[in-house]
C-alpha cells in the first residue's frame, strides 16, 4: 500500500508544480503589455518566484523517480 501512496504523492507534486508552472508563464507573458510600472515589477517578481517553485516541485519529482528506478526497485519495493 505504501508504494502506491508514494506514487500518488510524486504525481501528485508532479501535476500541480505543472499547473503552478504554466500558470506562472501565463502570468509573466501576461505582465509585458502592462502600462504601470510599478505593477510590472510587481507581476514580473511574483511570476518569475512561481515559475521557479513550481520548477524546484517538477526536479524534486524526477529526482526522486530516477532515484526509485536506477536503485533497481521493482513494483514491489518500498521507496
Amino acid at each position: 500500500m505504501g508504494i502506491y501512496l508514494w506514487w500518488g504523492k510524486m504525481i501528485l507534486i508532479a501535476f500541480l508544480s505543472l499547473f503552478f508552472f504554466a500558470f506562472g508563464v501565463e502570468t509573466l507573458i501576461h505582465t509585458f503589455s502592462m502600462k504601470n510600472p510599478l505593477e510590472f515589477i510587481m507581476y514580473f517578481f511574483s511570476a518569475s518566484l512561481m515559475t521557479l517553485v513550481s520548477l524546484v516541485g517538477v526536479v524534486y519529482t524526477v529526482t526522486h523517480v530516477h532515484a526509485f528506478f536506477k536503485s533497481g526497485a521493482g513494483p514491489d519495493s518500498e521507496p
